[in-house]
C-alpha cells in the first residue's frame, strides 16, 4: 500500500526535474539566439561605409589618403562614414590589405586599390614577403589628424583598434622612419590641410574619379604660380632651396566590392534546434507524468 504514494512522487520529482531541464535549455538556446543575432546585426557594413571624397565634411566622415609615391605614383584620397575603424576605411570600396604571416591582417604590410594598377598590392611579393614584420626602414607608417589639427600625428597604434573621429585624415605612406616618426622618408611632406575635407557640407560626387590609367601616369603638376621678384643678388644655384615635390592627388570613389560567397545566417538552424529541443523535451515530461500501473 504504501508503494504507490512513492512511485507517484518519484513520478512527480521525474516530472518536475524533466520541466526544470526543459526550461533551462529552451533559455539557453534562446540566449544563444539572441547573441548570434545581435553579432550578425552588429556585422553588418550600415554604420561604415565607402563613400564619394566629396560626401566627407569637416565634421562628417573620415577621409583616408594613401601615398603611392614609393613606385612613382599619386596620392590616392577615398572618403568612409563613421563609426568605423582604419582598418575597415582600407577594406572596402575598392581598397584592399594584406597583412603578415606572423602579425595577422591587423598589422598592413600591403595596400591596394582597385582603381590603381587593376587593384595590385604594394609592396608586391617581389619586394616584400609579407612574412615576418616589416623593417622600419620598408614598411607603411600610419599618420593622423583629427578635426581642426594642421599638423600630422605619427600613429603606433593598430589599424584595427583605432576609431577615427568624424571630420579626421588619415595618411598611409611607404618607407622609413625613425623611432617615434621624427624622421625618414615617410614623413608627409605636406599638410593634413592639403588632402583633408575643407567643404561644411557634402558637395556629392567626385567630378575627377581616379582610374588605372589616370593613376598610373600620376602627370598632374602644381598650379603655375608667378615668378618671386629677383633680388640683385641671387644665390648660386647650388645654395637655392628647391621646394618639396608635390604629388598629384586623385579622388579615389568606391569601386565595386569583390564577390564573395554568403553563407547565410545560422539563427534559422537554431530555430530548428529550440524546436527540435522542446519537442524532446516534451516527450520527456509526458512520459514521466504518465501513471504506472502497479506491478
Amino acid at each position: 500500500m504504501t508503494s504507490r504514494p512513492r512511485r507517484q512522487a518519484a513520478a512527480g520529482w521525474r516530472s518536475r526535474s524533466a520541466a526544470g531541464w526543459l526550461s533551462r535549455a529552451a533559455a539557453v538556446l534562446l540566449a544563444i539566439i539572441a547573441c548570434t543575432a545581435g553579432a550578425a546585426a552588429a556585422g553588418t557594413p550600415a554604420s561604415a561605409a565607402a563613400r564619394p571624397v566629396g560626401d566627407c565634411t569637416t565634421t562628417s566622415g573620415v577621409v583616408v589618403v594613401v601615398d603611392f609615391g614609393h613606385w612613382g605614383g599619386p596620392l590616392l584620397r577615398s572618403c568612409g562614414t563613421t563609426p568605423t575603424t582604419s582598418y575597415a576605411l582600407l577594406n572596402q570600396g575598392g581598397w584592399q590589405t594584406a597583412g603578415t604571416e606572423h602579425d595577422g591582417p591587423g598589422f598592413i604590410c600591403r595596400i591596394g586599390y582597385a582603381g590603381y594598377h587593376g587593384g595590385t598590392l604594394y609592396p608586391t611579393p617581389a619586394q616584400q614577403s609579407c612574412v615576418l614584420t616589416p623593417p622600419s626602414s620598408a614598411y607603411w607608417s600610419f599618420w593622423t589628424a583629427g578635426r581642426g589639427q594642421h599638423t600630422w600625428s605619427y600613429s603606433q597604434a593598430g589599424a584595427m583598434g583605432y576609431h577615427p573621429e568624424p571630420g579626421s585624415v588619415e595618411l598611409w605612406v611607404f618607407g622609413s622612419t625613425t623611432a617615434g616618426g621624427t624622421g625618414g622618408s615617410a614623413v608627409p611632406a605636406f599638410s593634413p590641410d592639403s588632402v583633408r575635407a575643407l567643404n561644411a557640407s557634402p558637395a556629392g560626387p567626385a567630378t575627377s574619379p581616379a582610374s588605372t590609367s589616370a593613376a598610373a601616369g600620376a602627370t598632374s603638376a602644381p598650379a603655375a604660380t608667378s615668378p618671386a621678384p629677383r633680388t640683385r643678388k641671387s644665390a648660386p644655384a647650388a645654395a637655392r632651396a628647391t621646394p618639396p615635390r608635390t604629388p598629384a592627388v586623385l579622388d579615389a570613389p568606391p569601386a565595386a566590392a569583390s564577390a564573395h560567397v554568403s553563407h547565410g545566417s545560422p539563427v534559422p538552424a537554431l530555430i530548428a534546434l529550440v524546436v527540435v529541443v522542446l519537442l524532446a523535451a516534451a516527450g520527456i515530461t509526458a512520459a514521466a507524468r504518465r501513471p504506472r500501473r502497479d506491478r
